[in-house]
């Protein structure tokens, strides 16, 4: 029956658990996504609060994390500042596992600000600055674990951290500038973006950029005091032109930080949430050692919110436990019925419908509340799974937008290398186009080459035409000069006439006048003609002037028209020379061309025959390596399976925990042979991996064959003949695997589902072979002995401290009689407790000497492993011994409390005693046997077993004083009443006796189901049964007689026993 209300009890605590979990994961839920979203407002500080208390809950950021990393904080910049608000606070405010929990996630963090970093926005910018300063700040308290992450530490520890190391005080100042530089830039950008007006900081969204700088203020007030406190050391150490740049770095904080306090002082939303210290005028002198007095270290203060906010959509937390006052008004309620039935009266005669009815309807209320509940529960669940579906939804979305992006990107390049293309082939197509104007202009030219020489061969003509008038006009010129000089010859002659024909006039003067005047009529003719003669040659002057000067128009045209000729001769030469060479060098492009296409068409071929022939090659050779592997993994097996009727195995043996080790690596070589030949198949140039998998494989299924052999010479009959049969099943199969893969005609349909299978049932028969209680892997053996010795002690410190809580407690709430007994089995219990304490140290000096003794070169765990069924014993004494400690104390608490049995008491004292006496004999199975610390153990045993003893003398004394006996009155009962009474009392001594024969058979089969699970044999079962009750007559001795049970007693249960030793 305790059994059964301890399990009840434990199944309503784990429902009580699980609901206040879940009722916790939806209040994280609700505040999380309350504070963190994507509208401009600020953070509740309720919102952060509960979340900030839900990390004090669970010592840990493990809640906040699972639903942060479903928030989109790629597509919202306001939701990243809103997050790196939230979470600065729970760094500073946290607990303190918080700073571990974000390290893991500090990589997103600085994804988060490389993303928004690439993006022009001013959100985004402030989220860049905030990723920085978290990341900043992770880093240095990390780094410096005895900073925590709120500054708060007094000089003293500042001090120690810093040490007295110059290079440590140096490097630690240097990153406290760091930090400093971060919290700055962050505050600047935020107030360079908004006006500090009245206006700009009560509105909602500069509110929303303002909130953070409130952590900022208290972070850069605590960094100024530790920037000079190092300083002032580091001058103490190092000369003052050496910290000449670091005097200059802190003046530029100095002025910024007191700038940045100035200017949020001014600010209307500050004054109500922040009291912000005030800067001195100048920064410290720290030339001076003196100066360091005058500083005072500037403190920050939030103001208490007296009111706190409340929402319409919060849900009120449970106050006050509802279950006493339930209890209470169920005690209360059937009085007041009473009264109310006194004064009325039930109607028709103590029955009312109208009550039934009542009932049953408050039964469906309740009913319909509790579905309500359900549906309300189950609603938000929903509500969470289809927000985590949301945030997930809204992550893809934003990596599908990531990807878009780097596709329009890529799509951008294609297009550009497009474009280049484009413009290379109208390059192309310029130059055709030139080069077939060039062509036609050549046949222009050619024309006009072609007109201009008709043109000049006319011209040519009529040059001669004109050479021919002009030697016309010559030759009259010549006549008439010929005239001339005959005039003149005339003139003479006329003239020696004429001084004739005076000195003949002289003499015949009368008779020559008329003869004169007949000569000089001849004379004026002459002259006339001579005139006459003389226009002609003038006129034919002029005429030869003018055929002169159209001869030099004519010559200088010819000239100029020569000069076009030759130069249209020239261009039209250069653009044949152009032509002819672009013609060569494309001819001379096209037979290079066509010779490299030759030659390259002839290497591929060459290059191509050699690669099938490489091809070949390789594939004979991959084959080859595979029969080679194949041959040698068959001769393993072979060998392997010869050993299952060799004689000389018979002496080998193995344990069912190595054979099960060896049958899952051969599940696991099996799947890469798979694996291997499928991919050898896929590409035949390249059998490693199958190569490499049938090695393993090959060693892997001879070591489970062997192994299977050794086991089944210490299994039972029946499972030796299987495990037999099933080896030589497994040798056969993979042999018939091998031979597949050995052929060509066989390799594709090769398939070891055969070899799987039977290995999977020498698995499942070691399995079954193996020692129940063996589900601890050897490997952690070593940790779990160290921590159930440590948790046995703490189990025994806490009971110390619940006997001394209920002694107090018993010492004012009962007095007289009572008190006596409970103190006098309070204080045997905590005397009992004493001597456990002290069992524990003797056995855990005791194990040490083992361990250190037995261990060689080994280490304590490999030491633990190779000793797995002692370890295992070891552990069982020890949780056994906490476990009736833990129920010693529920035990007394109870009889205490007079909730429950003395019997109880007694039985655990017992239980504590075999548990003990199971803890000396494991300690004592590998113990030196004239070691010290196993007298000291033993010492111990004996003193806890007489402890035990006194437990269980107090309780039946205690139980003794407190029980009334009633005398019993006979006087008014006749001969017949008391012959009835008498046959009463011995139905009621049968029954007894019955039950009492029933519950000692039930225990009994307890015991053997008990120790069917702990794995113990029967045989073992019952020496421990007999070395325990030997163990046990010094523990039951009582200092009164006790009346001897009519039937003996079964020995008592106890805690699995220990395996045999080795």
């Amino acid at each position: 029956m305790n059994t059964i209300h301890t399990r009840v009890k434990s199944k309503r605590t784990e429902a009580h658990l699980g609901a206040e979990r879940d009722n916790f994961d939806k209040q994280q839920l609700s505040s999380i996504s309350k504070a963190i979203n994507s509208t401009e407002t600020p953070v509740k500080e309720k919102h952060a609060r509960r979340i900030i208390l839900g990390t004090h809950r669970e010592k840990g950021a493990y809640t906040f994390w699972s639903y942060a990393q479903g928030f989109p904080l790629a597509s919202s910049s306001i939701l990243g500042w809103k997050f790196c608000h939230v979470l600065h606070k729970i760094l500073r405010d946290g607990h303190h596992n918080v700073l571990q929990d974000c390290m893991r996630h500090h990589s997103s963090l600085v994804e988060v600000g490389k993303l928004w970093g690439q993006i022009h926005d001013k959100y985004g910018q402030l989220v860049v600055l905030y990723t920085k300063l978290l990341c900043k700040k992770l880093e240095f308290h990390s780094k410096h674990a005895e900073i925590p992450p709120n500054l708060e530490v007094t000089d003293e520890v500042l001090e120690r951290t810093a040490g007295s190391d110059v290079s440590n005080v140096f490097q630690l100042t240097v990153e406290v500038f760091d930090y400093m530089d971060t919290e700055l830039r962050l505050a600047e950008t935020v107030l360079r973006q908004l006006n500090s007006s009245i206006a700009v900081s009560s509105l909602t969204s500069g509110q929303c950029r303002l909130a953070p700088l409130i952590q900022v203020i208290q972070d850069s007030s605590q960094l100024y005091h530790f920037t000079v406190k190092l300083l002032f050391k580091l001058h103490a150490c190092l000369p003052a032109d050496t910290l000449q740049g670091h005097r200059d770095r802190f003046r530029e904080q100095f002025n910024s930080l007191k700038n940045f306090f100035n200017r949020t002082r001014e600010m209307v939303f500050f004054k109500r949430l922040i009291q912000i210290p005030r800067l001195p005028d100048s920064p410290p002198n720290f030339l001076h050692a003196a100066s360091l007095a005058k500083h005072v270290k500037p403190v920050v203060v939030i103001p208490d919110d007296d009111e706190p906010e409340q929402d319409e959509d919060d849900e009120p937390e449970p106050l006050v436990e509802v279950s006493h006052t339930s209890a209470s008004n169920v005690q209360t309620q059937p009085q007041q019925m009473d009264i109310f039935d006194q004064t009325f009266g039930p109607p028709n005669g103590g029955f009312d419908e109208r009550d039934l009815q009542i009932e049953c309807l408050k039964t469906e209320l309740e009913m319909l509340r509790a579905d309500l509940e359900r549906m309300k529960s189950e609603a938000q669940r929903y509500v969470t799974q289809l927000k985590s579906q949301i945030n997930s939804l809204e992550a893809e979305l934003d990596e599908q937008r990531v990807q878009k992006q780097r596709a329009l990107v890529e799509n951008e390049q294609l297009r550009m290398e497009l474009d280049t293309t484009h413009l290379r082939i109208a390059e192309h197509e310029s130059l055709q186009i030139t080069f077939i104007e060039a062509e036609k202009k050549a046949q222009a030219t050619e024309q006009r080459y072609n007109k201009l020489k008709e043109k000049h061969t006319e011209l040519v003509a009529s040059h001669a035409e004109l050479l021919r008038r002009s030697a016309d006009t010559v030759k009259m010129l010549s006549v008439t000069q010929q005239t001339q000089e005959e005039v003149e010859r005339t003139k003479h002659q006329l003239s020696f006439e004429v001084e004739r024909i005076k000195q003949e006039s002289e003499m015949k003067l009368e008779e020559q006048r008329f003869e004169v005047e007949r000569v000089r009529r001849e004379l004026q003719e002459k002259m006339a003609e001579v005139m006459h003669i003389k226009a002609n040659l003038q006129s034919s002057e002029k005429t030869s002037e003018q055929m002169s000067s159209s001869m030099t128009a004519l010559q200088a045209e010819k000239e100029r028209l020569m000069r076009s000729v030759s130069e249209k001769e020239a261009e039209l030469s250069s653009l044949r020379q152009a032509s002819q060479l672009q013609q060569s060098s494309l001819q001379q492009e096209r037979e290079r061309s066509s010779r490299e296409l030759g030659e390259l068409q002839g290497k591929l071929k060459e290059k191509t025959s050699q690669e099938e022939q490489m091809k070949k090659k390789l594939l004979e050779e991959q084959f080859a390596l595979l029969q080679g592997a194949i041959a040698e993994a068959e001769n393993i097996i072979q060998d392997a399976a010869a050993k299952l009727d060799d004689p000389l195995h018979i002496r080998c043996t193995s344990s069912p925990d190595y054979l099960i080790n060896r049958a899952e690596a051969t599940l696991s070589s099996i799947d890469k042979v798979k694996k291997g030949h499928a991919d050898y198949l896929h590409n035949m140039f390249d059998a490693g991996g199958l190569l490499r998998a049938l090695t393993q494989f090959s060693h892997l299924a001879a070591d489970t064959i062997v192994n299977g052999s050794a086991t089944a010479h210490m299994a039972p009959t029946d499972h030796a003949d299987r495990l037999t049969e099933n080896c030589r099943s497994c040798a056969t199969q993979s042999l018939d695997y091998l031979k597949d893969l050995k052929s060509k005609d066989t390799l594709q349909k090769a398939d070891p589902a055969s070899v799987r299978i039977i290995v999977q049932k020498i698995l499942h028969l070691g399995q079954e072979l193996r020692p129940k209680g063996m589900d601890i892997r050897q490997e952690e053996l070593g940790d779990l002995v160290d921590k159930e010795m440590a948790a046995t002690s703490a189990a025994i410190e806490e009971a110390v401290r619940r006997i001394d809580e209920m002694m107090n407690q018993a010492r004012k709430d009962t007095s007289g009689v009572k008190l006596e007994v409970n103190e006098r089995i309070l204080f045997s219990c905590t005397d009992l407790m004493k001597a456990i304490r002290m069992l524990i140290i003797a056995s855990t000096d005791l194990q040490k000497e083992i361990v250190e003794g037995g261990r060689g070169a080994a280490s304590i765990k490999e030491f633990y492993a190779r000793n797995s069924r002692w370890t295992e014993g070891l552990i069982s004494a020890a949780k056994a011994v906490g476990w009736g400690a833990s129920e010693l104390v529920d035990s007394a608490d109870k009889v205490v409390l007079h909730m429950g049995k003395y019997e109880e008491l007694i039985v655990c004292s017992h239980e504590i005693a075999a548990s003990t006496a199971q803890l000396v004999a494991a300690s004592k199975v590998k113990a030196d046997r004239n070691s010290t610390k196993l007298t000291v153990l033993q010492q111990a045993s004996r003193l806890v077993n007489e402890m035990a003893a006194n437990v269980v003398a107090s309780t039946k004394t205690g139980q003794e004083n407190l029980d009334d006996k009633e005398t019993m009155d006979f006087s008014g009962m006749s001969l017949i009443k008391l012959k009835k009474e008498e046959m009463e009392s011995q139905v009621k001594v049968l029954e007894l006796e019955t039950q009492l024969e029933n519950e000692r058979l039930r225990l009994g089969e307890l015991r053997k189901k008990h120790y069917d699970l702990a794995g113990v044999p029967s045989v073992q079962v019952s020496e421990g049964n007999e070395e325990t009750s030997s163990l046990f007559r010094s523990a039951t001795m009582s200092p009164k007689p006790i009346k001897p049970a009519p039937m003996r007693k079964p020995p008592l249960a106890q805690k699995p026993g220990i395996p045999p030793k080795r």
